[in-house]
């Protein structure tokens, strides 16, 4: 069993930066993928970013390519997302998850983990 717990969510204006941060423990996630999702008020949940196992292969939304940045330090059992030139609509909450696939994946279904999210808002 693995947990994920995420962290550095909070309020920010637009155009400025946030890292996230998940933190798994229970199990090494050294040899899983990892995802990050994101969920608005009213609206589904919806992929972000994906990252493999050895960091090598990413994948992002189209609405954050070129602004967000998955990484992953598995030494450390732990997964970032770095976000530049944040907009009001990337307002949401933000979910870690853990596929137990070793490749990066965009398909929510594929992942098996997920964390409690943590509140990312931003003003305009």
């Amino acid at each position: 069993q693995v947990q994920l717990v995420e962290s550095g969510g909070r309020l920010v204006q637009a155009g400025g930066s946030l890292r996230l941060s998940c933190a798994a423990s229970g199990r090494t996630i050294s040899m899983y993928g990892m995802g990050w999702f994101r969920q608005a008020s009213g609206k589904e949940r919806e992929f972000v970013a994906a990252i493999s196992w050895r960091g090598a292969t990413t994948y992002y939304a189209g609405s954050v390519q070129g602004r967000f940045t998955v990484s992953r330090d598995n030494a450390k059992n732990t997964v970032y997302l770095q976000m530049d030139n944040l907009k009001p609509e990337d307002t949401a909450v933000y979910f870690c998850a853990a596929t137990l696939l070793t490749r990066a994946t965009m398909i929510l279904r594929d992942y098996t983990y997920w964390g409690q999210g943590t509140q990312v808002t931003v003003s305009s």
